[in-house]
């Protein structure tokens, strides 16, 4: 598999494992001179990108892909309702939501008693 047919996440997995191999003295799957491994300070996660980008790992992932169905789709009917049945409903839903408003009370500016209190004058 080339280097870009892997997600950021399967990508980030297998340098990570490479990574941790060479980091145990693993050996490395392609030749790199003195000088360049000097110029990466030694870097295990470097070396691993390296050989990711070379094509040479041995790490393959498996993607699975999701099961077929061997039955077709079925198409949901819809109930068919005249234009008298959905007024019916409606009225209905606005006859519930007035029990509903009539129940809670609307409050009103004018049930509302404003308590003054007053500061200073807590004598006791």
């Amino acid at each position: 598999m080339n280097e870009k047919d892997f997600s950021k996440y399967e990508r980030a997995r297998i340098l990570g494992a490479r990574a941790l191999q060479i980091a145990m003295n693993a050996p490395l799957l392609i030749k790199i001179s003195q000088e360049d491994l000097e110029k990466i300070n030694f870097d295990a996660l470097k070396i691993a990108e390296v050989e990711l980008s070379s094509n040479i790992l041995p790490i393959s992932i498996k993607k699975p892909f999701p099961a077929r169905r061997e039955e077709a789709l079925k198409r949901i009917k819809e109930k068919k309702i005249s234009d008298e049945q959905k007024e019916e409903m409606e009225a209905k839903e606005v006859e519930e939501i007035a029990k509903e408003g009539e129940i809670m009370e609307l409050a009103n500016p004018e049930d509302e008693e404003v308590e003054e209190v007053s500061e200073g004058n807590n004598e006791e």
